[in-house]
């Protein structure tokens, strides 16, 4: 019996799908990831750490979904959209890995500490991979969006080729 895969199993469970391509909603998560990075640093300011500790992560969630969205994935969970990054695009995950694990500590336990040092180090981390990120869409080709889109149909178990025209 073949064992299924985690992407398979949220493909199978229509948390994961291959659709067209949207510049526009690429262009509104990246808003919402400026936005989310703009109140942590607020939220920091007021020494809100741990909320600012996750507004960073979603910052950086968000961007992730740009760039989904950007080649025509649409991911409904936050594991397999990290998942993609690293099997699909290549890009070194380890980061939004590291902001994920830290925001479900922050948001959800109590028996921690969060300095305003932690804060800054995550904000700096966000900045550096929303901006990692931002550069890889605006260089992506259409030829690489059909790539990208084959790859992961092929982590999610399936084999669907797209030959289909998406340069528009």
């Amino acid at each position: 019996m073949k064992k299924t895969s985690f992407l398979n199993k949220l493909k199978d469970e229509k948390k994961l799908q291959i659709v067209e391509p949207s510049k526009e909603i690429a262009k509104a998560y990246l808003i919402k990831s400026e936005k989310s990075l703009r109140s942590a640093k607020a939220t920091n300011d007021i020494k809100n750490y741990e909320d600012s500790v996750a507004l960073a992560y979603y910052s950086m969630y968000y961007s992730l979904l740009a760039l989904l969205f950007d080649v025509g994935i649409k991911c409904e969970n936050h594991t397999g959209a990290i998942i993609l990054l690293k099997k699909v695009f290549g890009i070194d995950n380890s980061q939004i890995s590291k902001a994920k694990k830290e925001r479900v500590d922050k948001q959800y336990y109590v028996d921690f500490s969060v300095t305003e040092k932690d804060v800054l180090d995550m904000i700096a981390i966000a900045e550096d991979f929303n901006a990692e990120l931002m550069n890889f869409i605006d260089k992506l080709t259409n030829e690489e969006i059909k790539t990208f889109r084959e790859a992961a149909s092929r982590e999610m178990g399936g084999n669907r080729h797209y030959d289909k025209d998406i340069s528009g």
